[in-house]
């Protein structure tokens, strides 16, 4: 698995074999995050509109809606709602962002609709109240100093003119005329100079701010609410548990081939035997159930085992085996049968080698064949005994359990007791085929008898 590439089939046998496991880590992520909408209490958020009539500017809107929110509109607002906290408070719960059609959309959050309601529109009613007063055109009589307070002036000024006008001397004189003339100049120089002030300074327009009707009361709690913690959590742990064990197929480095397991230990590759799948005990007791029930007694990074043909062809396997190890090594009288300690279905295989090589060596056409002895070693400190009346040794391990390192750890063993690496032989596990009818055991009963005495020919 750490060679190849993670396949859709990889996960729907994760799916499949794992998928309790997958099912109860989601359900409890689910809970991880109900709790944790527990200890962050629902909120709400309500939102105001406010209207800037005239034309601004893209950085002019940005200036507003940060004035919006500067500590000088938000100390406003808690101070005409008497809320508990202060100003800092109240600011971690307003925002204020540039809409379409110079529109500045406020936001306030509280724990109630209630409160965002009342906390949105104080703070769009200080805004406004306090732009009105930085552009001048406040209600204040003693700061009348604003656009419209100069109209008032310069329609004053041109009642004056015409006033003055009407009571020069309405006679043809040249001083008369002159006096009129002057007044009308004056009149045309002083509506020149507002229309020229009026376009100089474009922001004497954009006064008279308008809040676009009240917040509207929130009627659902503002994200993230419980439903979204719950799914977030949910999500989040069935996504690590599924990364957590494509990670894990990922890394293992055991080797699963048996050209590679041969390499690891040195010595050529005798054949592969098939074992029938047991399933494992996962020990008694509630820790056992518990492991059954999750799937963790099995593998699931293994491929589903095969299904095997009828107990004759499982033994012509291991015959044949035994066959190309008598024709490799016809002196060897006695072999060791290496199998790792905790490999079951090394074992088996390996008590089935030992026991068809019995069954030869007692006949009188295998007198002289090699008989094993099986031994097991541990893995962690591997052991093997020291070279007697043996005249080599003959590893037995299924595939997909074990590393190079560890197969390594073996060829040293065998090595520091004298015995020669003879074989491998490769285990795997396959699905026990159906019980045959009565028929078939009369046909392949004379193969099973035929082969002892055709050794050569079993290959």
């Amino acid at each position: 698995m750490s060679e190849d590439t993670i396949r859709l089939v990889t996960i729907g046998r994760m799916f499949q074999r794992r998928w309790r496991l997958l099912a109860v880590l989601t359900a409890v992520g689910a809970l991880v995050g109900y709790g944790v909408s527990a200890l962050f209490p629902p909120r709400y958020t309500a939102s105001a509109s406010v209207l800037l009539p005239g034309q601004w500017e893209e950085r002019e809107l940005l200036t507003q809606a940060y004035i919006a929110t500067s500590s000088t509109v938000v100390d406003r607002t808690a101070a005409t709602l008497r809320w508990a906290g202060d100003g800092g408070e109240v600011r971690d719960r307003v925002s204020a962002k540039v809409a379409d059609g110079n529109v500045i959309r406020i936001s306030g959050t509280a724990e109630s609709p209630e409160r965002a309601q009342q906390l949105t529109d104080r703070l769009a009613q200080q805004f406004v109240t306090f732009a009105a007063r930085v552009t001048g055109d406040g209600t204040d009589p003693k700061a009348a100093t604003g656009p419209e307070a100069l109209r008032e002036q310069v329609e004053q000024t041109n009642r004056r003119i015409t006033e003055l006008s009407q009571a020069a001397d309405p006679g043809r004189t040249v001083e008369s005329v002159q006096a009129r003339t002057s007044l009308e100049k004056l009149r045309t120089a002083l509506e020149t100079a507002v229309k020229k002030l009026d376009e100089a300074d474009p922001a004497t327009h954009k006064a008279g701010m308008v809040v676009m009707g009240p917040a509207t009361r929130p009627a659902s709690a503002a994200p993230p609410t419980t439903g979204h913690l719950v799914a977030g959590g949910a999500a989040l742990a069935f996504l690590l548990a599924v990364v957590g064990h494509l990670t894990a197929a990922r890394a293992n480095r055991r080797l699963r081939t048996g050209a590679d397991i041969a390499a690891a230990l040195g010595s050529p590759l005798l054949g592969t035997v098939d074992v029938p799948a047991e399933r494992p005990a996962a020990g008694r007791g509630p820790a056992g159930w518990l492991r059954r029930f999750l799937g963790l007694d099995t593998r699931w990074d293994v491929p589903t085992p095969l299904a095997s043909g009828d107990e004759t062809s499982r033994r012509v396997r291991y015959r044949r085996v035994c066959a190309r190890l008598r024709s490799q090594h016809p002196s060897a009288r006695r072999l060791l049968a290496v199998v790792p300690a905790g490999d079951e279905v090394a074992r088996r295989a390996a008590e089935r080698l030992a026991a068809e090589t019995r069954g030869d060596a007692a006949t009188p056409a295998g007198r002289g064949h090699p008989v094993l002895r099986v031994v097991d070693v541990a893995m962690a400190q591997p052991m093997v005994p020291d070279r007697d009346a043996e005249s080599g040794a003959l590893v037995v391990i299924s595939a997909g359990s074990w590393t190079a390192g560890e197969l390594a750890g073996v060829a040293g063993a065998c090595a520091d007791g004298r015995h020669e690496i003879v074989g491998v032989v490769v285990a795997g596990a396959v699905r026990p085929h159906p019980t045959p009818t009565p028929e078939r055991p009369a046909e392949n009963a004379t193969l099973a008898l035929a082969v002892p005495g055709q050794a050569g020919g079993t290959e």
